[in-house]
């Protein structure tokens, strides 16, 4: 295989070698491990040493300054050249005057130039534990590296700083907040990156952090800073590095996989070449063949550790379709039109759907069961905000990241209007902020027809328009409404079927189908799980008509009926199909009706 560049390597070579920017930030997935190589010898490596391999250029002096190292050179030569640059900056001599000074003063130490050129070997190792100092002296070299003497550049050389763990350095926070050494590190990069004389040099700063919202925002607002994201390992990827880890195990040791490295480099769609390599090393040590699920639960742990488990879950509902009552109308269509339109790709594929209907309709169980038929990964979106400042951000950067990597998912929302609510002038900024990158996503061309969202809420008025609109989830709104007379049998014979002996007469289906005539889905479990547990509490294999009655007459439905109905008016006047309604033949001037009475509600204060 053909190992090019990765393409985020180009970009980066492109904004810098072309001026758009000096400083660059490196963002995404900078903690993996990149492909080496040179010569004879090949390796994968972390972040910097990728980064160095390839920006070992001429002309360029490369400064590294990691997070708890020193400030270092990639060669000895290159600091020479920065430290002579540095004594004929601070002196005012040129390279031809600082010799014949040497000269002059030979045999004496003492002398200025050698304790301008101690200062800068002092300086570098004062760097090494304070961080402020750190950005002030690189700084200061751009500075030194642009000055002229005679119509000369002190340094023929441009330098390339890489600084590593930005958003430790420059945290984001509001700066009532921030210590006074943050606060001063945040003042030298603003003026640094800012100042004309280094947007016009050829010095350039390579910033690393993961997100560009967890730098602090007077800097990552910058208009000279831009930035490229690494993405996470591709298919293609993930299969040169199996092969790669093959061909250097260690003597005695055998990577036995169920099936090829093609289709193992597929089912690891979603995680790092970090975490790829520890699933094949337990492989190799244990020498047993690797299973599909070993590679499924390390996916799943992956995906749930970087996350967070409180943002998102796999789900794995055991229930199917079949397994739902009644709802016949509804199945029927699941069947012939969600599913198939979520398991195709390209331009007949869905971007989603929303799922409306009182609460209690049964909605969330419906479609588990839906989730349950799709073969494909389904993660529970459950919270993306995050109580920290600017951590939302980050959060759904790293969920952007993930499903970019997956070749096919599911996201299911339940209580979709909590997680993605308004973007309208009195909404919180983060959740407008949030709201439209979801909505950015669910119609970005790139992940149609392998990123499916289903949103669920029983307050569809609430969700964003611009999230119910065509080429999002409103290409398919869904209503999931009480169930009709005909489903309505069918719940009742669910209802008695395990405390009954015999099935019920015609006379009983009737007398019960009038005392649950308004009883939602959920009003239904309930009733069912009540008549268990007299069965059980009775001690008896069954139960007669009468206890039955008895039962169903004690049991009040809940007190929301004037909400109920407000949300079934909603999910019927937000429906996107004609054939969902309960009456195909509805015309404008019934859904005009439905308006003016959630007016009506609306006015008595239900919502």
């Amino acid at each position: 295989m053909n190992h090019q560049a990765p393409s985020f390597l180009k970009q980066a070579g492109k904004i810098l070698n072309s001026g758009q920017a000096r400083t660059l930030l490196l963002t995404g997935n900078i903690h993996d491990l990149f492909y080496k190589k040179e010569e004879e010898t090949e390796d994968y490596v972390s972040l910097l040493p990728f980064l160095v391999h390839h920006w070992d250029l001429p002309n360029f002096i490369l400064v590294i300054h990691e997070l708890n190292g020193p400030i270092r050179f990639l060669h000895e030569d290159h600091a020479r050249l920065m430290k002579q640059a540095w004594v004929a900056w601070r002196t005012g001599l040129d390279s031809e005057e600082i010799a014949i000074q040497r000269m002059l003063n030979k045999g004496n130490p003492s002398e200025n130039l050698d304790a301008i050129g101690d200062g800068f070997d002092q300086h570098l190792k004062a760097a090494l534990s304070n961080p402020t100092l750190a950005l002030e002296l690189l700084r200061q070299m751009c500075l030194c590296s642009r000055s002229a003497r005679s119509g000369k550049p002190i340094l023929k050389q441009h330098l390339l700083i890489i600084v590593e763990g930005a958003d430790l350095l420059l945290p984001e926070s509001p700066m009532s907040q921030l210590s006074d050494v943050d606060r001063q590190r945040v003042a030298i990069c603003q003026d640094w990156f800012s100042d004309q004389g280094f947007l016009r040099s050829q010095d350039s700063v390579i910033l690393l952090a993961e997100s560009r919202s967890l730098i602090h925002h007077r800097i990552a607002k910058l208009p000279y800073l831009l930035e490229s994201e690494i993405p996470s390992p591709d298919t293609s990827t993930r299969r040169h590095f199996i092969s790669w880890y093959n061909r250097h195990l260690n003597e005695g040791e055998e990577l036995k996989l169920w099936s090829t490295q093609a289709q193992l480099a597929t089912l690891t769609a979603g995680i790092s070449l970090q975490a790829l390599l520890q699933l094949l090393k337990g492989a190799a040590h244990a020498r047993e063949k690797l299973q599909p699920k070993e590679v499924v639960a390390k996916v799943e742990g992956f995906i749930q550790n970087q996350l967070g488990d409180s943002v998102v879950e796999f789900k794995k509902p055991e229930h199917r379709l079949k397994d739902v009552v009644g709802f016949t109308q509804l199945k029927g269509f699941l069947n012939r039109e969600l599913i198939p339109r979520f398991q195709v790709q390209g331009p007949a594929a869905l971007p989603g759907a929303a799922v409306c209907g009182p609460i209690g309709s049964g909605k969330t169980f419906i479609f588990e069961a839906v989730a349950s038929e799709l073969d494909m990964v389904v993660l529970v979106l459950k919270n993306l905000r995050s109580q920290w400042f600017g951590q939302t951000d980050v959060v759904f950067e790293r969920l952007k990241r993930v499903l970019e990597a997956l070749s096919k998912v599911l996201i299911f929302v339940d209580e979709a209007d909590t997680q993605f609510g308004s973007i309208g002038a009195n909404a919180h900024e983060t959740e407008r902020r949030l709201t439209g990158k979801i909505q950015a996503m669910m119609s970005d061309p790139r992940l149609k027809g392998r990123v499916f969202w289903l949103l669920i809420t029983a307050r569809i008025h609430l969700l964003s328009p611009d999230l119910r609109r065509p080429g999002r989830v409103g290409d398919l709104i869904i209503p999931v409404l009480d169930p009709d007379e005909k489903d309505r049998m069918a719940f009742i014979d669910w209802l008695v079927k395990p405390v009954l002996a015999k099935p019920l007469t015609t006379d009983q289906s009737a007398e019960l189908e009038q005392m649950l005539a308004h009883h939602s889905a959920a009003a239904m479990a309930s009733l069912r799980s009540e008549l268990l547990a007299r069965q059980c509490m009775s001690k008896l294999d069954h139960l007669d008509f009468t206890e039955i009655v008895t039962v169903v007459r004690d049991h009040l439905p809940a007190a929301i009926e004037s909400t109920r109905h407000y949300q079934t008016l909603q999910a019927l006047i937000h429906c996107s199909r004609r054939s969902m309604l309960p009456d195909p033949h509805v015309t404008e001037k019934h859904r005009a009706a439905w308006d003016a009475e959630i007016k009506q509600l609306e006015s008595q204060g239900i919502r």
